[in-house]
């Protein structure tokens, strides 16, 4: 008993002095350079935002398209725009086992042996070789939050989650830049395990 109030003092403390940091959730996504938008929607084509998503610029597209592995599919898989210089396309472990792939956990980017996978859209498909991956739990924001956390660019924190189903998350990765808006990446297997939804709030706890 003593020892749950005291971490419960603990955690209350560490909350007043952070600010909430919101919760983002991913589902499976792909990021598409601008040759493969093409090859699988046509030449010249662009992407059509269907709605704005919390990092400045960034949006989920109406586009979406089928991935192919070894074992299976998934389909509806939604791409997110605007286009990069480079495709990636970012699942869950479950999404792995469905499909028949290894993709290892990695940073955004980190791309040396990731998984592959095939692409389909309405006018052609692709093969990402490399380029699948598992994210790692990150929290976006810009100079002046991290200023505020004291935190730097490329730093691992742990965050804390309220709720029934609270959870600490460890060896969070920080990421800054100026067009970063402050907001917790996590996947939807990491969310439903914390019982998290967008919009949630958790906070720096070191």
């Amino acid at each position: 008993m003593i020892d749950t109030l005291l971490r419960e003092k603990i955690t209350a403390r560490l909350s007043a002095s952070s600010p909430a940091i919101p919760v983002g959730i991913s589902n499976r996504h792909v990021h598409l350079a601008r040759r493969d938008v093409e090859a699988l929607f046509g030449e010249g084509y662009s992407l059509t935002p269907l709605r704005p998503l919390r990092q400045p610029g960034q949006f989920a597209a109406k586009e979406c398209v089928t991935v192919v592995g070894p074992k299976g599919s998934l389909t509806g898989v939604r791409v997110l725009g605007p286009a990069r210089p480079e495709s990636q396309l970012e699942v869950s472990r479950a999404d792995c086992f469905a499909l028949g792939i290894q993709a290892p956990l990695r940073e955004s980017g980190q791309l040396d042996n990731a998984a592959s996978a095939l692409l389909i859209g309405p006018a052609g498909h692709i093969e990402l070789h490399s380029r699948v991956i598992c994210a790692w739990r990150h929290i976006h924001m810009s100079p002046r939050d991290a200023r505020l956390l004291n935190v730097c660019n490329g730093q691992k924190v742990s965050v804390r989650s309220q709720g029934e189903r609270q959870l600490t998350f460890d060896e969070v990765v920080v990421r800054v830049r100026d067009d970063f808006a402050l907001e917790f990446h996590i996947d939807t297997e990491e969310a439903n395990a914390a019982g998290l939804k967008n919009g949630a709030q958790v906070t720096l706890i070191g």
